[in-house]
């Protein structure tokens, strides 16, 4: 069972809104022109809870193959030390495996051989051409518990040998390993549900408190042995006010969501969801009326090398109003734009897509923007839907073209304005695993009491500081995904997630640097609205996560955790 504490200081955030809270003469607009790198400060010295995750794998005692040395000949099973009342016991080891996944890349094997002889030479041969050597010093039980680091995620077959050496015999018992860590190989865009269009299930809207099965492997020319895979899910043509959970199957994780709709709102937000063991995910209707629902894929992840993730500081790419990464002025109609993105930035060259937060602000008719990589013709998908006069985002991961360019498509017949912040990519280079759990786990939710924190809205330009990691200085989770939800708002607004630059530490000791306030947006609304959004940022050193209130009313926020990376 992996364990990793999520814990979140309320009583500190009153201390901090004054430190966080620097009025301005007036309100800025909803997505805030300009670049800028993120930074942020926040505390956390409460307990949390913790979190399922994490898999298992075993090989019983029954499966040991012994070469008996000068007792017998031949080979036997080993059936362990001591049988039913009046049989003899077993004069050969008995080796029995189990291994869990604590973090991406790594191992913890439990062995436990049943012996008569002292002195056994044991050596455990990890399955990656390096091995550990022991000695058993003692008859009877041994135990032990060995942790090992693969450089790589895959699967590794792990060999425990165990030699007697007095009487030449040997023990062999081996288990099949899968890291729990997986990489990122990039898909073009593709269609794979429409419940408008029969296309991937049945032609007909999700019923309330239904559910929609969608075949991932071997569709569109995913593999069978997708681990997880990234979708933009759309909901349209909702009847009522409701959310979408997608899962590898149906039971799980209730509380969560990875989307928010209401009557007669198109809404989009990506999922990154592992896949189930028959190669689909589940899409799950919270509403009790009808809805449409559409999934594009634009990328997966397998427990084999291809491109791990590495997290940056929210940087501006591209915005209109201000001719940032393109020309200034509003994308015209059923235009597109091309977006240096390897070697700017922070990204390199060589990066295979890149996570952004795609914007689009002040369009003059309803429609949808489309990211896709360059040299391509523009998919039939979408990336953000927006209404007119709605500024709205949604986290995108876009595959780069050969040029090291992406190209984003205006969908509306008329002109809008588009922002994209960088927040991460994929790369060769980059070692860092994703880590996902089986559906979204609510770790915040400010409209009632969890985890010391009383219930209540975050305060008008003020930030929430969130502890994700375990009282650490020296995190190895690279980035959090996070779904992000903003709710009960009473005017226009933005929230800022970024890193903390301190450990909690820090803020124990008096020492935390003041934060800077961030101009990066990851969640944009209107009044009266519930925006979703998924959040792919680091904790920084400490593993503290801030999510600053730009908008100049309260509002409340719900966090679900989704995965995370990991170097380890």
């Amino acid at each position: 069972m992996l364990r990793r504490r999520l814990m979140f200081s309320a009583a500190l955030v009153a201390a901090f809104a004054g430190l966080a809270s620097v009025p301005a003469a007036a309100a800025g607009p909803a997505v805030p022109p300009g670049h800028g790198v993120a930074a942020a400060t926040g505390v956390n010295p409460g307990k949390g809870g913790s979190l399922p995750g994490g898999r298992t794998f075993s090989s019983p005692a029954d499966r040991t193959v012994v070469t008996p040395g000068s007792r017998s000949g031949g080979t036997a099973r080993a059936q362990g030390t001591q049988g039913t009342q009046g049989t003899q016991a077993n004069p050969y080891p008995a080796i029995s495996l189990e291994g869990s996944t604590p973090t991406a890349h790594s191992i913890d094997l439990t062995t436990r051989i049943s012996s008569e002889i002292a002195g056994l030479d044991i050596t455990i041969a990890w399955g990656d051409g390096t091995t550990d050597k022991v000695t058993a010093s003692s008859t009877g039980f041994d135990r032990r518990n060995t942790q090992h680091t693969y450089a790589a995620v895959g699967s590794y077959t792990v060999t425990v040998t165990v030699k007697d050496t007095t009487n030449g015999a040997e023990a062999v018992n081996r288990l099949d390993f899968v890291t729990s860590g997986s990489e990122y190989t990039a898909h073009a865009p593709t269609r794979l549900l429409d419940t408008r269009a029969g296309l991937g299930a049945a032609q007909a809207k999700v019923a309330g408190r239904g559910s929609v099965v969608l075949q991932v492997a071997g569709a569109a020319k995913i593999p069978a042995g997708v681990t997880e895979v990234v979708l933009n899910v759309t909901a349209t043509n909702a009847a009522g006010v409701g959310h979408v959970v997608v899962q590898p199957d149906k039971d799980g994780f209730e509380t969560g969501s990875n989307l928010n709709y209401a009557p007669g709102q198109t809404v989009a937000n990506q999922v990154i969801v592992p896949v189930g063991k028959d190669g689909s995910v589940r899409l799950i209707n919270g509403g009790w009326d009808s809805v449409d629902l559409l999934a594009d894929v634009t990328g997966y992840f397998t427990a084999s090398v291809a491109s791990g993730y590495t997290t940056l500081n929210p940087v501006r790419a591209v915005d209109t109003r201000e001719g940032i990464g393109t020309a200034k002025g509003q994308v015209a109609g059923y235009g597109t734009f091309g977006v240096d993105m390897a070697g700017h930035g922070g990204v390199p060259k060589g990066a295979t897509a890149v996570a952004l937060n795609l914007t689009v602000a002040n369009p003059r008719a309803a429609g949808h923007l489309t990211a896709y990589p360059s040299g391509q013709a523009a998919p039939s998908t979408s990336s953000v839907n927006f209404a007119a006069g709605q500024t709205v985002s949604n986290s995108v991961i876009v595959p780069v073209g050969p040029d090291g360019k992406i190209t984003v498509r205006n969908g509306s017949w008329d002109r809008a304005d588009v922002v994209a912040d960088v927040v991460g990519y994929y790369s060769t280079d980059s070692r860092a695993a994703l880590v996902c759990l089986g559906g979204p786990y609510r770790v915040l939710d400010t409209r009632i009491d969890s985890w010391g924190r009383k219930a209540g809205p975050v305060p008008a330009r003020t930030m929430l500081p969130v502890q994700f990691d375990a009282d650490t200085t020296n995190s190895d989770i690279d980035g959090w995904v996070l779904n992000t939800t903003v709710t009960n708002t009473k005017g226009a607004g933005f929230l800022s997630v970024t890193a903390d630059p301190n450990t909690w530490p820090d803020y124990r000791n008096g020492t935390a640097v003041t934060p800077q306030r961030p101009v990066s947006s990851s969640v944009n609304w209107t009044a009266g609205a519930t925006v979703p959004n998924l959040v792919q940022t680091s904790g920084g050193k400490g593993g503290v996560i801030d999510f600053w209130n730009q908008g100049w009313q309260d509002i409340d926020m719900v966090v679900d955790l989704i995965a995370w990376y990991q170097t380890g």
